[in-house]
Parts: structure tokens; sequence; C-alpha cells
């Protein structure tokens, strides 16, 4: 039988009060986040808010062969013509182990070794659009991201990533986002700060805990099913799925795995519709193209129903409410954006 609030523990002592008014314990981390617990440190320092690059030279890999020759290999881009020679990195002693010590560049690797070293970035133009923080405690960060700023860094959008501009501005190295918004959706995205908690609150996502609303503008096309009465409601269910290799997912038939329930929440007079979205699963994409599958793309979209040149109005939709009971604090947490969807042109191109 389990003991009272204020009984005793499993090894009979009584837990004093101090420990029983921090709240409740966080929840036992996952197995990846115990590996991460486990690892070393980064044998090199973060660079301009970026994390070292670290290859583990695969099981499958076929003999050992010079470091060299692997890692161009394995990276194109270091070989690039406009990067650094990378003879030269290996002589600077720029590719290192796991303990920090310089590969050598005739020094043979195989499956298992570790080679950790900095990406080079190319130039890019940073928007000089403020970053508005909603709020920031000892655990949270939580940004109202603008539209067209990627989460992380990728491609051509790595110093203007918000995970990387928050680093920089904050000087939180620790800093990583609990989710993620594409690029080109705006809104609440929440960063947990401590490493030893990262795992509680991704968890959260997951177990889908966390409940989330955003917001949508749409003109929907004569086929469509979407209703147009503020007030009406529709559950939108979807087989979606992605290609290998492919940038959009599509609607296919099989059971549903991917659930949105629809609310309008206003007619305008051109026929575009308010909608307010609560999607209870969390597929790639799954808004626009549960919405583009019915035909209602979101008005700037141009992935869906195939990529194509980005339009000049922002994409139309916003992620404006995020709200989780905290398991680290025990807090009832809910953010709201401060964004407001109007037409209008973009603003973060460079």
């Amino acid at each position: 039988m389990s003991p009272g609030p204020d009984g005793p523990g499993a090894d009979g002592a009584h837990t004093p009060p101090s420990a029983r008014d921090e709240g409740p314990a966080a929840p036992r981390p996952g197995r990846a986040a115990r590996r991460r617990a486990r690892r070393r440190p980064p044998p090199l320092p973060q660079r301009e808010g970026l994390d070292p690059v670290r290859w583990l030279v695969p099981r499958e890999h076929e003999a050992p062969r010079p470091a060299l020759e692997a890692l161009r290999a394995r990276f194109p881009a270091l070989v690039d013509p406009a990067a650094t020679p990378l003879p030269r990195r290996f002589a600077d002693g720029e590719i290192v182990d796991p303990l920090g010590r310089p590969w050598r560049a005739e020094d043979a690797v195989g499956a298992g070794d570790e080679l950790w070293f900095h990406r080079e970035l190319r130039e890019e133009t940073v928007p000089p659009v403020p970053l508005t923080i909603l709020h920031r405690d000892a655990h949270l960060l939580v940004l109202d991201k603008p539209h067209d700023m990627a989460t992380m860094p990728r491609g051509a959008h790595v110093l203007a990533s918000a995970l990387v501009r928050l680093r920089r501005a904050t000087g939180i190295t620790d800093l990583v986002p609990l989710h993620r918004l594409d690029r080109r959706t705006a809104g609440v995205l929440a960063f947990g700060i401590r490493p030893a908690e990262r795992a509680a609150y991704q968890q959260l996502f997951a177990r889908r805990e966390v409940h989330k609303q955003y917001e949508a503008r749409v003109r929907p096309g004569p086929s469509s099913p979407l209703p147009r009465t503020p007030g009406e409601r529709l559950l939108l269910q979807d087989r979606l799925e992605r290609p290998r290799g492919a940038l959009t997912v599509r609607a296919v038939a099989g059971p549903p795995n991917a659930q949105t329930l629809l609310e309008v929440v206003a007619a305008e007079v051109d026929g575009t519709l308010r909608l307010r979205l609560h999607p209870r699963t969390g597929r790639t994409h799954q808004l626009r193209a549960q919405l583009s599958a019915r035909d209602a793309p979101i008005l700037g979209e141009d992935l869906y129903p195939q990529p194509g040149p980005e339009p000049p109005l922002p994409l139309q939709l916003l992620a404006r409410r995020l709200a989780f009971e905290d398991p680290v604090t025990g807090e009832a947490r809910a953010f709201l954006s401060a964004q407001e969807l109007a037409a209008g042109p973009r603003t973060l191109d460079p």
C-alpha cells in the first residue's frame, strides 16, 4: 500500500516538508537523454552560437582509411573551393577527437572513431528583426518567433536562425528548442535552458500533453469541404506520409495518423476564412498539408500542393498559444503570441 502524503517513504524515513514543497520530481529521463548525459562534453567550444559538428564513423564503414579522405567523402562541402582547404584545417589542428587531440590528415579512421570540427559559414545577412521574448526564467525561454525565421540552423539559414540568434543574444550556450516551428510559421516557440531538464520537457511533446492552438487564413476553392460559417467545426483526419527525399508530405490511403480540430472564427468579404486550429498530433507540415488537401491552402503557401517560389505574402499561419503542466515546477504554463495575421509585404527577406 502506498504511504499517504505525510507518511514514510520507501526507506521508512519521513519526508521533510522542504523536500515536499519543491514541486513534483522530474520524470525519469528517457534512454536518449541518459545516453547524452553519459557522453563527454564537446571537445570544441561553440563558435558564433553553433555547436561543433560530431561525425561518428558508422559501423558499416569500409576498411580504415586516411582521415582527410574519409571526411572529404562524407562531407563534400568541406572541399568547396570557397572553403578553407581541408589539408590546412588538419595542419592547424582544427579536426579533433573526443578528447580534443588533433587528427592528422594521414591518420587511419574506422568504425567507431569520432571526428569533431566546426562548420565554415557562408556569408549570411541577418535581417535586423528584434527578438520578442515572451517569458524567461531559470527553466524556459519562450520566443514570439517572426515569420520566415528558421528554428534551427540549416542550409542558408544559420546565423539568422532563432536558436543561434538567441544563444548569441542571451549568452545561454545550452539553449535548445523543445519543439519546432516551420521557418515560415510565426508564433510561440519554447526553448529549454537546463540540459538536465530537457528530456522532461521534450517528453511532454512526445506524449501529446502540450495543448497547441494555431490561427490561419485560407481562401477555400469551390471543391473545399471546409465549413464557411463562424462557429462551425470540422475534425480533419488524414494519413500523411513523406516520400524519401521529398520536401513535402502527402495524404494517402490508410489509417489516419494526423488529426486537427478546425473552427471557423470569421469569414471575410472576399471569401477568406480565419480559422482556429487545434492539432491533436504533430506530423511534419500537418496543418499546411491537411488544408491544402481540402482545396484550402493557407494564404502565402509555397509548398502545397507543390513546391514553388515564395509569394510576397508571409504564410498566414500563427502558433497562437502553447499550454502545458510544467514537469519540473508543477506550474500551469500558458504562452500567447502577440502577433496578428494580416496581409502585407514580407519583412524578413534581406
